[in-house]
């Protein structure tokens, strides 16, 4: 890594693997075509955040092996703000995620091996903020993808945090805990959904916790034991959660129609699977479940995972 700090921006290059997919990254942050809170070329993401409450401009700009990295933002660096930075980007493209050891476990699997070899590398991008993850794990409940985006592009809207690269962030907790009920359910919220953002959004123990890294079982179960007291938050809104918040890597997202659809289709079953029947399959990945599903969302489309 190679740094330097000018004026209120820090930048740094970062080497990336071999086998980095970064059109899978990027097609993640591509999902709005709006590009309202993410501007996404074939080689590139800006996107708007929030860094310590305010808004901010994050620049990736990738090569074959590295990432070039710009943080603008209006705040005073610390110390360690480069190796917070390094850290928080690694994270993002899931560098950290043992996926060559998960590949070369299941490398010679019957059913699965093919599939992670034409998949070879692929891991599971992640949300600018574990908050931001929980915030799209909820509006995306039972609704197709683009309504989702749709709300959430609403939500961004109504929040205003503008940057002066012109991008729109997504709104951190803070933000979200001064709204209401009724100005969610303007955006597109249903009542329930509302109900759960501000449960999380106005809960500082949780908020509080959401900012911690999760890397064992036991932080995990910590998360998850939250998330579900909140009213309106189930079992698969927290297992997404903690994948694309956290790259935790072992929720069981058998619930997960497009999970049950693919693994119908790579099993060759001419039923549907029931959630019971996808949650045994998985457990056998254990503890790469939620890693081996992205595999099941990616064997179709790289954008659709």
């Amino acid at each position: 890594m190679t740094s330097n700090k000018q004026g209120a921006a820090m930048q740094l290059c970062m080497a990336l693997p071999e086998n980095f997919r970064r059109q899978d990254f990027l097609a993640f942050h591509r999902r709005d075509a709006d590009q309202l809170s993410e501007h996404v070329t074939e080689d590139s993401l800006l996107k708007g955040v929030v860094w310590q409450g305010q808004p901010a401009c994050l620049s990736l700009f990738f090569t074959e092996r590295n990432v070039s990295v710009t943080l603008d933002a209006d705040t005073a660096w610390s110390a360690d703000g480069q190796r917070t930075l390094e850290a928080w980007v690694g994270h993002m493209l899931g560098l950290t995620q043992p996926v060559a050891h998960f590949e070369q476990r299941f490398a010679a699997d019957p059913v699965v091996g093919s599939l992670l070899q034409r998949q070879a590398g692929l891991r599971v991008p992640q949300s600018a903020s574990a908050f931001e993850a929980v915030a799209w794990a909820i509006i995306g409940q039972q609704i197709s993808v683009s309504v989702a985006i749709a709300v959430r592009r609403k939500l961004i809207q109504h929040a205003s945090l503008l940057h002066a690269s012109g991008l729109y962030c997504h709104p951190d907790a803070q933000t979200v805990a001064g709204m209401d009920e009724e100005q969610l359910k303007a955006l597109g919220f249903s009542r329930s959904k509302a109900v759960a953002l501000l449960g999380v959004a106005r809960n500082e123990e949780l908020v509080a916790l959401l900012a911690q890294p999760v890397a064992t079982a036991e932080q995990a179960e910590a998360v998850s034991s939250r998330l579900l007291a909140v009213k309106g938050i189930g079992p698969w809104t927290v297992s997404y959660a903690l994948l694309r918040g956290f790259g935790w890597l072992d929720g069981s997202l058998h619930g997960d129609v497009a999970v049950r659809r693919n693994l119908q289709q790579l099993l060759q079953r001419p039923e549907k699977l029931s959630d019971k029947e996808t949650a045994e399959w998985l457990r056998a990945f254990s503890p790469w479940r939620a890693l081996m599903a992205a595999h099941l969302w990616a064997q179709q489309s790289s954008a659709g995972y």
